[in-house]
């Protein structure tokens, strides 16, 4: 079967333990250590809290509101809420952007109020006392108020579910836990920037009768089951790689790319935000179109071939895909969606496709050359772990590209 080439090699050893969320090298500054706390408060959370329908919409917070702070004591480029005339050059942009990552954080997870004390403490202490102290904390206390009012009432935590169906081609609970998505909510959550849930809507989801349904049928059956005699170990590398949480595999590497490329203070807190804010909105946008289209997985489409209608697809009762199947519908995917904004929205912060990077997690090690190699291989991969079609790859990045172009066309622009 004729697929796309493996466009990433290398690998190492299978690490011994799974990292919750792993501490990259990152420049050592304000922005960069409270990343990683609001990462560790929000990602490495317990289950459901951890899934990334939740933490990136709250890193999105985070980082929104440091990027405010600091922007309005810098007036380098446009704000977002916050308006350049809170601060004054002299102000603390330190005091700032740990105090604004602080209060959201305590918003958003108050049982950890003790520990994020002392973290905000900590930095605080670093920073000498005060006029410059004390207004840049000022700016943060604004920063985070502004973005808590704004996402007040912004449809989180709404209604859990997507409508479930019983014909050929629509969506229902499969194994492993048969879950019904708790956090299906995300699709009506206000967009940090772009216009609508809708703004981006994909084609949708190939015909069941069609040809190519059925080719790409045969590709996810024969690549993506879990007893594939076909699919390479370099293969299954990536797919087991990518089917790590995507908000812990990408935050890893923005903090290698920040302190690779020597990004400032000022270019963090712009660098954070906008990749966290774009990728709120691919992931909304990929939400509202799933429940727009409402297709089946492949687990169900392969099981249950015989009702399709396509006399191209033969059914398989037993088969299973090679990592577990999440728990909402397949068109578009998910993964791709978020990779894609981010994809785009790198190449976009740095003007260029060809920064290189490695990284390693439970799974082994990537290596990359250019950003657009890592979106190539998701697109193959969430095929070779046997929960997507290609198509839903493919659409989910061309929804989460268009958001990251429609971002850059319109914010974060320099004054």
């Amino acid at each position: 079967m004729a697929t796309r080439r493996v466009r990433v090699s290398g690998l190492v050893a299978a690490m011994a333990a799974l990292l919750a969320v792993a501490a990259a090298p990152a420049q050592a500054d304000t922005v960069t250590d409270w990343n990683q706390t609001a990462a560790n408060t929000l990602i490495g959370t317990a289950p459901p809290l951890a899934a990334p329908q939740i933490t990136v919409p709250h890193l999105a917070m985070v980082h929104g509101a440091v990027y405010d702070a600091v922007n309005a004591i810098d007036d380098g480029h446009e704000g977002y809420l916050l308006s350049p005339k809170v601060g004054r050059p002299a102000d603390s942009k330190e005091a700032a952007a740990a105090t604004a990552a602080h209060r959201v954080l305590v918003h958003l997870v108050p049982a950890q109020q003790p520990a994020l004390d002392a973290q905000l403490a900590s930095s605080l202490d670093a920073i000498p006392d005060g006029r410059s102290k004390r207004r840049g904390i000022a700016v943060g206390e604004a920063a985070a108020s502004a973005m808590i009012a704004a996402r007040t009432e912004d449809g989180r935590f709404g209604a859990p579910g997507f409508p479930v169906g019983s014909t050929p081609g629509v969506w229902r609970p499969v194994l492993p836990m048969f879950v019904n998505d708790p956090t299906a909510w995300l699709r009506h959550v206000e967009p940090f920037l772009i216009r609508s849930s809708s703004q981006f809507r994909s084609d949708g989801p190939l015909p069941l009768t069609s040809r190519k349904y059925a080719r790409e049928f045969e590709e996810v059956k024969e690549l993506g089951s879990a007893a594939s005699t076909t699919r390479t170990a370099e293969q299954t590398l990536a797919a087991r790689y990518w089917g790590e949480n995507p908000p812990v595999t990408w935050n890893r590497t923005f903090r290698t790319l920040s302190a690779q490329q020597g990004l400032s203070l000022v270019d963090n807190a712009r660098f954070f935000a906008v990749l966290y804010m774009t990728a709120t909105d691919a992931l909304i946008s990929v939400w509202d179109d799933k429940a727009h289209w409402s297709f089946w997985r492949p687990i169900t489409a392969i099981q249950e071939a015989g009702t399709d209608g396509n006399p191209r697809t033969e059914p398989d009762p037993a088969w299973l895909p090679l990592i577990p199947t999440p728990p909402y519908p397949e068109h578009p995917s998910g993964h791709t969606g978020f990779s894609g904004s981010i994809v785009k929205t790198l190449q976009q912060f740095f003007g260029t496709d060809r920064i290189a990077w490695s990284d390693t997690n439970a799974a082994g090690t990537r290596r990359f050359t250019r950003f657009s190699q890592a979106i190539d291989e998701v697109v193959d991969a969430r095929v070779w772990s046997g929960i997507h079609f290609r198509t839903a790859d493919e659409q989910g990045e061309r929804i989460g590209t268009q958001v990251a172009r429609y971002v850059g066309q319109r914010y974060f622009h320099p004054r």
